[in-house]
Order: structure tokens, then sequence, then C-alpha cells
């Protein structure tokens, strides 16, 4: 039963990854110079930049509690007496965080992030949910949240 406990605990760690903090390679940067800025039009924008962030979901605690009593139930599988108990509440624990890491990897969602200057040089980010199709030294709108051509 020991092999069966320990590769269950592998299994619950390859699938809790760590959340990953750069998404996209490095973004390409579009400086304006100050003529450019001025030829935008009233309300433009230029884009600067534009990446994807993946941002990692919210557990709802389903996961923490399916994953608990799993661990709990092939925890309960090791040893005997004390060991048993112990082994019983460990795999709760350890099945809990499993759990929980592996719905919020499930949930995860990818966000485009524009950085985009307008005529006076201010700087300022806009997250989208949908790709918007834009390139570093694209002219923009904003509407609705969302970045287009005008």
């Amino acid at each position: 039963m020991k092999p069966l406990w320990i590769a269950t605990l592998a299994l619950a760690a390859s699938l809790a990854p760590a959340a990953r903090a750069a998404d996209s390679p490095a973004p390409v940067l579009s400086v304006p110079t100050q003529a450019q800025r001025e030829a935008l039009c009233k309300g433009c924008l230029w884009v600067q930049e534009i990446h994807t962030e993946t941002r990692q979901g919210k557990g709802s605690g389903l996961g923490v509690v399916g994953g608990a009593v799993i661990g709990g139930l092939l925890g309960h599988q090791v040893g005997g007496g004390t060991g048993k108990k112990l082994a019983t509440v460990g795999g709760a624990a350890a099945g809990g965080y499993a759990g929980n890491e592996v719905e919020k990897n499930a949930k995860k969602t990818t966000v485009w992030v524009a950085q985009v200057v307008d005529r006076s040089g201010q700087m300022r980010r806009v997250e989208m949910g949908a790709d918007p199709m834009l390139r570093p030294g694209d002219t923009v709108r904003e509407r609705d949240g969302r970045l287009v051509r005008p």
C-alpha cells in the first residue's frame, strides 16, 4: 500500500504547479516621438506594447473538499493504529491543498494587456479578455473597455 500512497502524493504534486510569472516572450516596445503623439487625433491612443498574461482562477472550495476526501481515503489505506490516523489526516491536508490548486489551474484565464500612450505622453494599461489584433505602433480609440482602430 505504501507505493500507492507515494504515487498518489507524486501525482498530486505534479497536478499543482506554481503559477508562472511570464507567459509571453519579451514584448516589443514602440515609443512614439513627440511629433507622432501630437499627430494623434483627439481621444486617440498609441499602442506602445501588447502582451498576454495568464491569471490563475479562484478556488470555490469544491477542490479543497474533493481533494481532502480523496486524500483522506488514500491516507487511511496506509499503516495501522496511530500511524493510520496520522496518514489519514496528512492525506486529507495534502489532498485538500492539491485539490484547491487543481481547481485554480482549471479556471485560469488569459488576458491581453496593452500599454498605450495618449497625446500628452501619459501611459496607462488596458486589459482585454479577447485578442484585440493590435500591434505596437497602432493608433486606437478606447470604446467600452476595448481598443478599436479609429
